[in-house]
């Protein structure tokens, strides 16, 4: 329905668009209406002609017309121009001429969508995503989030709110200590409590630290206790909490999470040679996405790879040479696809080979929604749903405004992972720059049916 809307809008709309907003949304002008978008279509697996959005109005000529059925074809094939669409909706600021748009729902039902900001943070996101369901660590994992927004404030002023926001977790967790530990898998119960136990130690030696009224230990210290927490959580885990459909069953899955580093060799910039990235698979979340993801890379297929686009939208790679648009596989002599894998807040299993737009789950929120700068997605062919195959996007964009189930890509896009360091040198890679290589830190144990394993197949 909201693409829908987009869609509608903008054949009423889009004629009357201003060139200068046009130029702001990262379109290359032609003439004094009409752009075409420069970036590769995320729903076009391996597609390389540029999609194209042509306004007429006036005394445009013939050639820069456009039809509404065109309009509507092109916003279809490109997600980016959908999202451009949308934004020259949005009224021209009244009081500011050097700000593009109005900072506020682009389509008015969206606004009921809205409860509050969304969580940009990837590591706290990945922590949410986690299928457990302990209120006690959950409460202390907030309060040491609140930190983060606590900070905003300058000078010594915010060191007495996040005294107290750390003093709150400490009293949570010695409260509820009991409570958090009895839901510790048996499995991990041994690794769980010696986790605690940090946990327990870095509350008490936090809140001395903050006696000195030091700001520059603050968000060392909290990123630290997050992660304890982080790893407290992951040992709740008990075991793989649901059954992957039969269709896809045999294909290599990751039950779980696993830790990857990927080195960049970075061209034609001073200031960064190497990009060192750390990104966290979730395969609790997307199993047979992470699983094919990191089975390509055990099989060396990204070392080497350029990325094939950067437009400050996404950066993307993952076609490989040749005619073919995805990874062909020895075994078969065939392109070898996952399905879209969408978790839904609330499920127990993810929904496979539909958008929630066409399943009208227009207010569903997914459990890994593009809401972190680092966002990593699988591309796929527009309309075909179960098109992935190896070709991989990162989203540089944090959502300000719009949480998960109120913007273009959630729900129609498999998200599967983020990059919880570095990220921000996403934004320094170009067309060209060299993949060197992706290794597994941890994690490879979680993967099963590792086709890379069976010979060359």
């Amino acid at each position: 329905m909201v693409v829908a809307t987009v869609l509608q809008s903008a054949q009423a709309s889009l004629a009357a668009a201003s060139t200068s907003r046009l130029g702001a949304a990262g379109f290359r002008k032609e003439g004094s209406l009409g752009a075409q978008c420069r970036h590769r279509s995320i729903g076009v697996v391996g597609g390389h002609r540029p999609c194209s959005i042509r306004a007429a109005a006036g005394t445009c000529s013939k050639d820069d017309q456009v039809l509404p059925n065109a309009v509507t074809k092109a916003l279809q094939k490109c997600a980016t121009c959908v999202a451009v669409a949308a934004a020259l909706l949005m009224p021209l600021s009244a009081t500011a001429a050097d700000v593009a748009f109005e900072r506020g729902p682009v389509i008015p039902e969206l606004s009921v969508l809205i409860s509050g900001p969304p969580i940009k943070d990837a590591n706290a996101l990945l922590r949410y995503a986690l299928p457990i369901n302990n209120k006690a660590i959950k409460e202390v994992q907030k309060s040491l989030e609140e930190i983060t927004d606590e900070m905003k404030v300058p000078g010594e002023k915010a060191l007495g709110p996040v005294e107290r926001s750390v003093r709150q977790a400490a009293r949570l967790f010695t409260q509820n200590k009991a409570q958090i530990l009895a839901d510790l898998a048996p499995a991990k119960k041994q690794e769980g409590e010696q986790v605690l136990n940090l946990l327990s130690d870095g509350l008490q030696d936090y809140q001395k630290q903050l006696e000195s009224k030091d700001r520059s230990i603050v968000f060392p210290k909290q990123k630290e206790l997050l992660r304890i927490v982080g790893d407290v959580e992951e040992a709740m885990v008990d075991k793989f909490p649901y059954e992957i459909p039969e269709e896809f069953a045999n294909k290599p899955l990751l039950k779980g999470r696993a830790t990857l580093e990927m080195k960049i060799n970075v061209k034609d910039n001073p200031n960064v040679k190497d990009a060192i990235l750390q990104i966290v698979l979730d395969g609790y979340n997307a199993p047979v996405t992470a699983g094919n993801f990191i089975d390509l890379v055990e099989r060396k297929f990204y070392d080497g790879m350029e990325i094939q686009r950067s437009d400050g939208f996404v950066v993307q790679t993952g076609d490989p040479e040749g005619p073919a648009e995805g990874f062909v596989d020895p075994a078969t002599g065939k392109v070898r696809t996952v399905p879209l894998e969408i978790m839904v807040d609330g499920e127990k299993e993810p929904i496979y080979g539909a958008t929630l737009e066409e399943l009208g789950k227009y207010k569903a929120t997914t459990t890994l929604p593009f809401n972190a700068f680092g966002t990593m997605a699988m591309a796929r062919e527009e309309f075909d749903n179960d098109s992935g195959s190896s070709q991989v996007f990162w989203l540089l964009k944090e959502s300000e405004l719009t949480p998960s189930s109120a913007n273009i890509l959630d729900g129609r896009y498999t998200v599967f992972g983020y990059v919880t360091e570095n990220e921000e040198l996403l934004a320094d890679l170009k067309v060209g720059d060299v993949i060197e290589s992706i290794r597994v830190v941890n994690g490879l144990d979680n993967l099963v049916n590792p086709s890379y394993k069976v010979g060359a197949a």
